[in-house]
């Protein structure tokens, strides 16, 4: 396993799935690791599970689609000692656009769209002219584009098209952005029964959020003259 200490990582959505298996797995390499979420008892849950690395880990409540949320959550990090890393993670499911309310799309928006361009640009500041990675959790409904997924499908097209273009800004300010694409991944987004789901990963037909959390630590350990662009994992067995 790669060697992360001393390294502060910031995992947005932190306390559930993917971003619960990135913090944990950074968190045993030896890094500090800040996660958010919106409920407690899964903060709660999270940070316990965190107590059991190597690494040390702080947590707070906050919601990725409110500014002042996301304000929090960078002065909180200017408190640990700044950062290294911002693994933006943090998301929701979004039905199509004719079958979801106004409220519901908008906050789907707010959250996997807005709330990313954010985090973003408050990575590239807190970075205060260091090196630094931005690596943002897409989806591969950017292209798959299924139907009944119009308003997701919308928010993870646009974080695909704002990864590349970003990529190319920061590079001169040492910054390197990445974006990870997965395919169906074991969590509590996914409509089936967490049975339903283990069955799936048996199968190759679904992965696990440990396999992003692999992905998110090969991409961070490369020499700094390279950028992983961007990186689509899907299930071996696809229908």
């Amino acid at each position: 396993m790669a060697n992360m200490e001393g390294k502060t990582i910031l995992v947005t959505g932190g306390t559930t799935g993917i971003g619960r298996a990135i913090a944990i797995e950074l968190a045993r390499a030896g890094a500090r690791v800040l996660i958010f979420g919106r409920h407690q008892r899964e903060l709660d849950d999270a940070l316990a599970a965190l107590e059991d690395t190597i690494g040390e880990a702080a947590g707070m409540i906050a919601d990725q689609s409110r500014p002042e949320d996301v304000r929090k959550v960078f002065a909180k990090a200017k408190s640990m000692g700044g950062l290294d890393a911002v693994i933006a993670n943090a998301g929701i499911a979004a039905e199509g656009l004719a079958d979801i309310s106004d409220e519901a799309w908008r906050y789907a928006m707010e959250t996997n769209l807005l709330g990313y361009l954010d985090v973003a640009k408050r990575a590239a500041e807190a970075f205060e002219g260091r090196a630094g990675d931005i690596i943002l959790i897409g989806s591969v409904s950017a292209d798959n584009r299924t139907k009944g997924t119009s308003v997701y499908t919308a928010t993870k097209s646009g974080i695909q098209g704002f990864a590349d273009a970003f990529r190319k800004e920061m590079g001169e300010k040492k910054i390197r952005v990445s974006l990870i694409e997965p395919g169906a991944v074991g969590s509590d987004m996914q409509e089936c029964s967490p049975e339903e789901q283990r069955a799936k990963i048996a199968e190759a037909k679904m992965l696990k959020a440990e396999d992003i959390a692999e992905l998110v630590m090969f991409i961070l350990t490369r020499p700094s003259r390279c950028t992983i662009s961007s990186v689509r994992i899907e299930e071996r067995v696809q229908s």
